[in-house]
């Protein structure tokens, strides 16, 4: 996967919907309007209707401005939808002048805009719209019209007291808004991930179906091809040395073995009938292990000696997750990575160790988890390019869905080196013994 790739996976959030926007906003001009009401016309409170109003009218005006301009299926991004969520907030901040400033209940509708950008917004936006957030209900805190009341009893709220709503609003504007920045952020880096993840089993299923129409075209032509080269050598037969076509019949026949080579080449390539066909263990982690033999690191496998090796179902998941796990251990292998196999009536064992430096202890804790990386720069990409932090994640997801369970670990204390457990239980994997198997089978 490439990082470009990465980028626009684990880039910015994709913006606002106008749609979203617009509907949101219908809803806040809708109860501004019933509060206006109740409160004037139900409890009887005096308040200036005309103002307010007009303030809410224009918000309803800047809504239908905003469907008729553009088409609502618009996403939108920092700097179209940070300045329409500042005018929500400086509209909240006019009604809020108007109706008794930080006396007013409805002060806490400040957090709204702001949680609406944590959510979809970039984190740099969602600052600065909590920063306007808190001036405003500052501003409004010292300079404000008095809180509609009825009757000559006018509640008086100490001075002390609206600076500690003012502060628990600071307070609630930065808390909430960061941990709803994070919750969405999360939620985000696990979809892009999985997208990743995803995408690299289509790939590795897309070869599989061309693996089996190689298979099928060896097939296929086989038949035509055995009654070409039958021909061709009752031709020869029949011809003396000295016939014109003699040179012409020769080639037919080398060029009809050449093409019986490639259709052989092309059968001992497929993959059988994967992610459906069965190989031995020992088999099936020599297949996973071949790809990355020449890279300097010995890589030592074994296989718990026993009467019958395992035999379990083959599928692309399952090859790459393991594959991937291995790619890892060796990029931080100082000199060797062990990989073991055992089984018994309780499943399947596969414990892949190497001797470098182990998991960092600022990771270790969120191994498997999408963009979780520590490779360093310098070491294993030498155009400055770091890892993704995507290997052990889709290792995990993709062995996970074959039924394994993962442990990541470091050797302990004087060895040096990660160490990664995966179990399947004996149903998961469908564990068969091939009674025609050798012994255990070891290779370096």
């Amino acid at each position: 996967m490439t990082s470009a790739f990465a980028t626009s996976l684990h880039g910015r959030p994709s913006g606002l919907r106008l749609d979203t926007l617009i509907r949101l906003r219908w809803l806040a001009v809708t109860g501004q309007i019933a509060a206006l009401v109740v409160v004037n016309l139900g409890l009887g409170f005096p308040l200036p209707l005309s103002s307010c109003l007009a303030v809410v009218v224009l918000s309803a005006a800047v809504n239908v401005l905003l469907r008729v301009k553009y088409p609502v299926a618009r996403r939108l991004g920092d700097a179209a939808a940070g300045p329409l969520l500042a005018y929500d907030v400086l509209q909240l901040t006019a009604l809020l002048y108007l109706t008794g400033g930080l006396k007013n209940p409805f002060v806490l509708l400040y957090l709204a805009p702001v949680m609406i950008s944590a959510t979809t917004l970039a984190w740099g936006t969602t600052v600065l719209l909590g920063i306007l957030a808190v001036a405003c209900a500052g501003t409004v805190g010292l300079w404000a019209r008095p809180l509609p009341w009825a009757g000559s009893d006018i509640p008086v709220l100490p001075e002390l007291y609206l600076a500690g709503i003012w502060v628990s609003l600071s307070v609630s504007v930065g808390f909430i808004g960061l941990h709803a920045w994070r919750v969405a952020e999360e939620a985000r880096e696990l979809a892009d991930a999985l997208a990743a993840t995803e995408l690299v089993l289509a790939r590795e299923q897309h070869l599989t179906a061309l693996d089996g129409l190689a298979a099928a075209a060896a097939h296929e032509l086989g038949t035509p091809l055995s009654t070409i080269s039958l021909v061709v050598k009752e031709m020869q037969r029949s011809m003396t040395d000295d016939d014109p076509h003699a040179e012409d019949v020769a080639l037919l026949r080398d060029q009809a073995n050449r093409c019986r080579d490639i259709l052989q080449t092309l059968t001992s390539l497929r993959s059988g009938d994967a992610p459906f066909d069965r190989m031995p263990l020992a088999l099936l982690l020599e297949e996973v292990v071949e790809p990355h033999r020449n890279f300097g690191i010995g890589i030592h496998v074994s296989v718990k000696d026993d009467p019958g090796a395992p035999v379990i179902a083959r599928n692309p998941g399952l090859l790459y997750g393991l594959g991937n796990l291995v790619e890892n251990a060796v990029d931080f292998a100082s000199s060797r990575v062990d990989i073991s196999a055992e089984w018994s009536t309780a499943g399947l064992d596969i414990v892949v160790a190497d001797d470098g430096p182990g998991f960092a202890p600022e990771v270790s804790g969120r191994i498997g988890q999408p963009y979780v990386t520590s490779r360093a720069r310098d070491r294993l990409e030498p155009d400055g390019e770091s890892g993704l932090g995507l290997g052990f994640f889709i290792a995990k997801t993709l062995l996970e869905r074959t039924g394994a369970s993962l442990t990541f670990e470091n050797r302990p204390p004087p060895g040096t080196g990660a160490v990664i457990g995966i179990h399947w239980p004996r149903t998961a994997l469908a564990i068969e013994v091939d009674p025609r198997a050798t012994n255990g089978r070891s290779s370096d």
